[in-house]
């Protein structure tokens, strides 16, 4: 009796995505400061027939959420976890805008790593 290989989780997510026919899923990332470009890639990867998740909001802008500077450091934390999570469910990334901080220099490592595709608005970064 032979038994196949054990699959890994990401084989099995890229297994049930095949199943469900899902359209190809684009995270986007790249410093909130863009988050007006961000919605206009937004709208031209869902035109394009992607599904698209990216960053839910900017932490720049102020709001009571976020007004208090120990709640604010532990909302970015667990941010940073979540769109690690996007990462791993996305097919593929899409950095938008002419600049990389760190945060965005890490998330692209981060998708490398995975051996996620990783696209950009301003290719001079694809570095």
């Amino acid at each position: 009796m032979s038994s196949s290989p054990s699959l890994t989780p990401e084989e099995k997510l890229a297994d049930a995505k095949k199943q469900l026919r899902l359209p190809r899923i684009v995270v986007i990332c790249g410093s909130t400061r863009f988050m007006t470009e961000m919605t206009e890639a937004e709208l031209q990867e869902t035109k394009a027939g992607r599904i698209v998740v990216k960053p839910g909001f900017d932490m720049k802008s102020p709001h009571e959420l976020w007004s208090d500077p120990v709640e604010a450091d532990a909302l970015k934390v667990r941010l940073d976890d979540l769109h690690r999570a996007k990462i791993r469910l996305a097919d593929e990334v899409l950095v938008v805008g002419d600049y990389i901080g760190d945060s965005t220099r890490a998330e692209i490592a981060y998708a490398r790593s995975l051996d996620k595709p990783v696209r950009f608005t301003h290719p001079e970064w694809a570095r």
